[in-house]
């Protein structure tokens, strides 16, 4: 029996967030610079989403480039860039073909005219795409997130149009940039690494952790069948006990 068929359609977490980890350890391995893998890393971006949309998984939230990688040697950063704008171009076919809408979060003020035009096109491209939800986090950190939430609520307040005791878990998720997103059920880092580096804080709150030692480059669609099946294996109870949920 497959890893696919034996997933139950009925339990699919409905958004998947990943941290894309290990392109860089895996080109080394190889012998070559970190941009090869970056490279063959897109073929495994491709694999995880059509996986996902074939399921029925409604949002893919990929972790592409984080506030942190700009401080990576410049070569590398221009390098990721080119890389970036050349897939967003030749994918957006595919994305219309598969009925897959392009979203992004992050600071897209730090990113460079040319990839801002390329995002900016593919994502109102496919903005009537019904299928599946695939989010890039590009120049993104969750900290910077949090932080222009609280300055806009604080800004709110400062001008009378909200009371501080008004403030809710709900005022900060409608002012990040996740707004209108569900926050993700399964989060799932490859290369072995066990944290979450700046990403989603707020969000995963409540999420399934699923980490794998597979290098990015190497995720397949029986790797995401993998994690999925992990992820219906467990008991999520938000703070209840097993006896309140089986209620």
């Amino acid at each position: 029996m497959s890893l696919k068929s034996k997933i139950d359609a009925q339990r699919l977490p409905e958004h998947i967030a990943i941290i894309m980890d290990g392109n860089g350890r895996w080109a080394k391995e190889k012998g070559k610079f970190r941009i090869f893998g970056h490279q063959n890393g897109v073929k495994s971006v491709r694999e995880a989403t059509e996986a996902a949309a074939e399921l029925g998984v409604k949002y893919l939230t990929l972790y592409a480039f984080s506030t942190e990688n700009w401080n990576r040697p410049q070569l590398e950063v221009i390098a990721l860039m080119e890389l970036l704008v050349s897939t967003i171009r030749k994918e957006t076919n595919t994305l219309m073909k598969n009925n897959i809408r392009l979203q992004a979060i992050g600071n897209m003020d730090d990113l460079p005219p040319k990839c801002f035009k390329e995002l900016k096109a593919a994502i109102d491209e496919t903005q009537n795409n019904t299928r599946m939800t695939l989010v890039l986090a590009l120049s993104y950190s969750a900290k910077w997130d949090i932080t222009n939430a609280v300055k806009s609520i604080a800004h709110k307040v400062k001008e009378g149009k909200l009371l501080p005791s008004d403030i809710t878990d709900q005022t900060i998720d409608e002012h990040l940039s996740t707004n209108g997103i569900p926050n993700p059920a399964l989060m799932i880092r490859t290369s072995g690494e066990h944290r979450i580096s700046n990403f989603l804080l707020w969000e995963l709150a409540y999420s399934e952790f699923y980490f794998t030692d597979t290098l990015w480059p190497d995720f397949n669609k029986e790797h995401l069948y993998e994690a999925i099946l992990n992820f219906q294996q467990r008991e999520r109870r938000f703070g209840k006990t097993s006896e309140q949920l089986a209620i």
